[in-house]
C-alpha cells in the first residue's frame, strides 16, 4: 500500500444499528461481535455513543481490544459539553471525558466537537473553550475536529481560529447543514450525508469516484478550490491524513457505501 492509501481512512457512524442485521452484518452475526465484524470491513468507525452518554473506561478497553490492530476510532464529545451555556466553564467536564477515552490508546484518532445549529456561539466563550481542550493524553497527540453549526459563526474568523490551534474543521457534505471545507490543521476531516436508499451502494458510481479523488488530492496536500471555502487563504500544500465517513442519509446503505469507495480506493481491509 503506498503512503497516500495509508493516510486515508474510510468508515462510518457506529456499528449497532439493527437495519445492518442481514444486509452489512450477514445473517444469525452475535450482535455483541458486531464491532468485531465492522472493523474488518471498513478502516475507522466514528463513535457516537459518546454524544449522548458517558462511557466506561471498561466500554473503551473492550472496544479497543476488539479491532484491528491499525484501525482507529473517532470520537464525538458529549452533548452535555457541547451544549452548555457557557462552553468556558466545562473544563473539568473536558478532562473526565478525555481521560476516560485515554483508555483507547493507539486505537483514538480524531475528537469531534460538535455545537448544533439551534445555539449561536460567542466567539469569546468559543476560543476559551477550546484553550481549554489539551493538545496531548497520556503522552499521545490529540487531534481534535471543530464541527460548528451555527451558520453565522462559520467565516473566515472561525477558520483563523482553528487554525491557530491546528484543529481542524468538518466538512459536512449535507444539504442541511453548513458546508465549510477550508484546511485548518494537519489532518481532513469530512461527514459524507447524501446517501441514497434506492442505490445499493448509496452513491452513484460517478459520486463515488469524485470523492475517491478528492480523498487523494487532500491526502496529497491539495485544497481543493472548487470546494466551499469561506477564508481567502488557502491552506499550506503538505501531506495530510483524510478521516471520510459515511453518515446519517440512508443509513442502511453507508457500510456499502464506505467499503465501495475503499475499493475504489485500492485500501484493503482485514475481512473476517
Amino acid at each position: 500500500m503506498d503512503r497516500t492509501k495509508e493516510a486515508i481512512r474510510i468508515g462510518i457512524g457506529g456499528w449497532v444499528y439493527e437495519p445492518w442485521r442481514g444486509r452489512f452484518y450477514p445473517k444469525g452475526w452475535q450482535q455483541r461481535r458486531e464491532l468485531e465484524y465492522a472493523s474488518r470491513h471498513v478502516t475507522s468507525i466514528e463513535i457516537n455513543s459518546t454524544y449522548y452518554a458517558a462511557q466506561k473506561p471498561e466500554t473503551y478497553a473492550r472496544w479497543r481490544d476488539a479491532v484491528p490492530d491499525d484501525f482507529v476510532f473517532s470520537a464525538k464529545a458529549p452533548k452535555r459539553i457541547t451544549q452548555s451555556r457557557r462552553l468556558a466553564s466545562t473544563g473539568g467536564q473536558v478532562d473526565a471525558f478525555l481521560g476516560d477515552l485515554a483508555h483507547l490508546r493507539n486505537r483514538l484518532g480524531p475528537v469531534v466537537w460538535q455545537l448544533d445549529r439551534n445555539a449561536q456561539v460567542d466567539r469569546d466563550d468559543f476560543t476559551t473553550f477550546l484553550d481549554l481542550i489539551p493538545d496531548t493524553l497520556d503522552g499521545r497527540r490529540l487531534r481534535h475536529v471543530l464541527d460548528v453549526r451555527d451558520a453565522a459563526f462559520v467565516n473566515a474568523d472561525y477558520v483563523a481560529i482553528a487554525r491557530a490551534r491546528g484543529m481542524a474543521i468538518v466538512h459536512t457534505d449535507s444539504p442541511d447543514l453548513p458546508q465549510i471545507a477550508d484546511i485548518s490543521g494537519d489532518f481532513v476531516y469530512a461527514r459524507l450525508m447524501r446517501s441514497r436508499t434506492w442505490i445499493e451502494t448509496g452513491y452513484p458510481d460517478e459520486e463515488l469516484a469524485a470523492w475517491a479523488a478528492l480523498a487523494q488530492r487532500w491526502a496529497s496536500g491539495e485544497d481543493p478550490a472548487e470546494l466551499p471555502h469561506v477564508s481567502p487563504i488557502a491552506a499550506p500544500v503538505q501531506p495530510r491524513e483524510v478521516f471520510l465517513y459515511f453518515i446519517s442519509a440512508a443509513k442502511e446503505r453507508n457500510p456499502a457505501s464506505a467499503m465501495a469507495l475503499l475499493s475504489r480506493l485500492g485500501i484493503d481491509t482485514p475481512g473476517m
